[in-house]
């Protein structure tokens, strides 16, 4: 039986990559404004949005921090940044199958990544997930000629993006915060030049866009509440069994409501990630429960 503690975090780690994986959904809403004012607006909103959730939580003083992080923390901001653009522009060039094998994919490049700049040592199913990963990769760059460049753009942005966060160990809400306002200069300078050239569909489309774009904050923002909820709640295990459900949900908007080509070399890529990611889930949620017992012993 699971208490009430894990059954709450439960519902939020579904509530949050269940959103996640319909986000797509939204983004083709407003497919006919340009991936850049998307981007422009989303860190608009989302600055707005997390400020005001910072003050009504009395969190405000959590975006103090020393100023030999924030240089750091930008890099993170354009880490972040660079993955909302590609997963906003491959959404409204029709490659919502592609952002779902990047997500896929992105388990697996973080442990690469912490083997090779953290010193983690990875056990031999691990190794194993990773070289099937790299051979579907290069399959599909023989056999097809075409390497995934969206999926592994998505996958190795977060990637570091991950790396660079769980180094700083900033709060997630007021993390984020720090993030885009430290790109907000940018946004608004963007945002500006848009306006200039005639480009700026905001105020001069009609007010569905406009509350579409301005909801690009809650969009941003609801998922991560959730998933902040979630992970103070279960295991870091049970959190990371959830994290499949969003590029799962996409793939099935992709192909079911957009109509995405599913092609065989996708198929066969996917089959080999999916092959990968059940080695790799099974190995550690093996690996925590023998902890588990040792612990307890």
């Amino acid at each position: 039986m699971f208490d009430q503690t894990t059954k709450h975090g439960a519902y939020y780690a579904l509530c949050a990559y269940i959103f996640w994986g319909g986000v797509p959904i939204y983004f083709k809403l407003v497919d006919h404004v340009s991936a850049p004012e998307i981007l422009i607006q989303r860190i608009i909103w989302a600055v707005v949005l997390l400020l005001i959730i910072l003050f009504y939580t009395g969190q405000l003083g959590a975006l103090r921090m020393p100023w030999r992080k924030l240089a750091l923390v930008f890099v993170c901001a354009s880490l972040l940044s660079t993955n909302w653009l590609i997963f906003i522009s491959a959404i409204l060039n029709d490659n919502i199958v592609e952002t779902s094998l990047g997500y896929f994919i992105n388990p697996l490049v973080s442990v690469l990544l912490g083997m090779i700049f953290l010193g983690e040592k990875l056990r031999n199913l691990q190794w194993i997930a990773i070289v099937i990963t790299a051979c579907a990769i290069l399959g599909q760059l023989i056999l097809f000629g075409e390497i995934p460049w969206i999926a592994l753009a998505l996958a190795f942005s977060f990637g570091f993006y991950g790396l660079l966060r769980k180094h700083l160990n900033l709060p997630a809400v007021a993390g984020l915060a720090v993030e885009t306002l430290m790109v907000l200069p940018i946004a608004l300078i963007g945002l500006a030049w848009l306006y200039q050239t005639g480009d700026m569909k905001f105020l001069s489309v009609g007010w569905k866009t406009d509350l579409l774009l301005v909801a690009s904050g809650f969009v941003t923002a609801f998922p991560l509440l959730c998933f902040n909820a979630a992970v103070t709640r279960l295991s870091l295990t049970a959190a990371g069994m959830f994290q499949y459900i969003a590029p799962s949900l996409s793939l099935i908007v992709a192909v079911y409501v957009f109509s995405e080509p599913f092609t065989l070399d996708r198929q066969i890529t996917f089959g080999a990630i999916w092959l990968a990611l059940i080695l790799f889930s099974f190995e550690s949620l093996h690996h925590h429960r023998k902890l588990a017992k040792q612990y307890q012993s």
